[in-house]
């Protein structure tokens, strides 16, 4: 009988094994990774939807070990509907929640804190469960919050009886009051605010120019967050491994009652351990000494800004959108169309067509249309090799300047009865001076055009060459 008492009672000292923690946070905060780290795998596997695992809890004293099943769900709203598998009416009093938010994007833990909670108390509304039963779950978190007291070293670690009685044998007469809003949102259950990857506070200080009293805001407000709704607080590190033995032993402290001596730690800012039911506003208020740019009553995201967008550097993965081969050369003939008419007719040519549009070509001195301007072909231009261009820009003249008289045949044309004798011209000179002229702008005419014919014969043979 003694024997069978002894296994019976060491058998209802076992620990539990329907416990479980329910991981809540956005993408990206590092929820995967941090239970990887208490689990001891150094190569996490990373999945969707709800996450399942376990971890295995050790009770150094009674030679127990048990599995602690951890549930993780994924950071998109649209998983939420999967929550009802790792948090119902079943598991509800046995089960810790951890809410994660993560220092890489300090801006964001106001909505994402706030909409994590939100998301909890809705599913714990849904949930059928019996008002007695939510109001002991309540009861006993309150309790917890009130009946909290500063480790003393006077405790043995290693007694079982001092820790049972100093956890579970209080007296209800020496509980103390809640202090100042504490509790405010009491869902009932243990949750633990985890704040990971504070090795990026040196990055903050760097890139984004974030000061002591930046860190200081940061933590007030966080630590009035846990204050309000009943959580403990811790900063962790995997990288730099801070505070995740810690946070491994307060989870079996708080879920399987053993022992957990460590006192709040608020001195270094990258290592903050807040159980609950340390904290209270007089406690907080220590950090506005230092806060003097800010203060405690600003709005979070007027102090704690998300920067603006980064350079360029952030858009080197755009893709870029290949045009098809046969739209491509589409545009580019209408590109050529457009240049064409562009390079189209320019005034001289047009003002050389509207003259008549023919061909420069040997001109008799009474021919008509003497005196209109010469067609000049674009091709001859001062960029002629052999600086034919100077040639027929020199001609061009000789032909466009006037003689001062009106254009006419030959000497005697205009007075076929040779009354009115030898014609003059308004400078006193006689016709036959002008006929001497004519016979020059007749030369010029004939140079200009060999030289035309003669570019042209270049151009041709060029292009054949080609």
């Amino acid at each position: 009988s003694a024997i069978l008492n002894e296994v019976q009672t060491q058998g209802s000292t076992k620990l539990p094994s329907n416990k479980s923690v329910l991981v809540l946070g956005d993408n990206a905060t590092g929820k995967t990774t941090l239970i990887a780290k208490l689990q001891g795998v150094e190569d996490p596997k990373k999945g969707s939807g709800l996450e399942y695992a376990y971890i295995d809890v050790k009770d150094e004293y009674r030679d127990d070990m048990t599995r602690l099943s951890v549930w993780v769900l994924d950071g998109d709203p649209g998983h939420t509907n999967l929550l009802h598998y790792a948090l119902n009416e079943t598991n509800y009093a046995h089960t810790l929640v951890i809410l994660t938010v993560s220092m890489t994007q300090p801006w964001g833990w106001l909505e994402q804190l706030n909409q994590w909670i939100k998301v909890l108390a809705q599913h714990i509304e849904s949930l059928q469960l019996d008002p007695k039963e939510k109001e002991a779950a309540r009861q006993r978190l309150a309790t917890t919050w009130q009946s909290y007291c500063e480790v003393g070293d006077d405790l043995d670690p290693g007694s079982p009886v001092k820790r049972t009685m100093h956890n579970n044998s209080i007296d209800e007469d020496d509980l103390l009051p809640l202090t100042e809003d504490a509790l405010i949102t009491n869902l009932g259950l243990d949750i633990v605010v985890v704040v990971t990857k504070t090795d990026y506070m040196t990055t903050l200080e760097k890139e984004y120019e974030y000061r002591d009293e930046h860190f200081d805001f940061i933590q007030q407000w966080i630590r009035n967050f846990c204050l309000r709704h009943g959580t403990s607080l811790f900063y962790t590190s995997v990288k730099e491994d801070k505070n995740c033995d810690l946070l491994y032993k307060y989870l079996t402290h708080r879920i399987y009652g053993l022992p957990f001596r460590t006192p709040a730690l608020v001195v270094e800012k990258d290592a903050v351990l807040i159980p609950a039911g340390w904290d209270s506003l007089k406690k907080i208020s220590i950090l506005y000494e230092n806060m003097h740019a800010v203060k405690a009553e600003n709005h979070y995201t007027d102090i704690i800004k998300a920067p603006p967008t980064r350079k360029a550097v952030s858009n080197h993965e755009t893709e870029v959108q290949t045009e098809d081969e046969q739209a491509f050369l589409a545009r580019q003939q209408e590109i050529l169309k457009q240049g064409g008419q562009v390079r189209g007719e320019s005034p001289l040519r047009s003002q050389g067509a509207s003259a008549g549009g023919n061909k420069a070509g040997p001109r008799t001195p009474g021919s008509a249309g003497q005196s209109s301007p010469k067609k000049i072909d674009p091709k001859l231009t001062p960029a002629t090799p052999g600086g034919e261009g100077v040639l027929a820009n020199f001609f061009n003249s000789l032909l466009h300047k006037k003689s001062g008289g009106p254009a006419g045949g030959p000497a005697g044309a205009a007075n076929p009865g040779g009354g009115m004798g030898t014609p003059r011209t308004s400078n006193g000179t006689d016709a036959l001076m002008t006929a001497e002229k004519l016979a020059v702008r007749s030369d010029a005419a004939a140079e200009l055009d060999r030289l035309a014919r003669s570019v042209k014969k270049d151009i041709d043979l060029s292009q054949s060459e080609c």
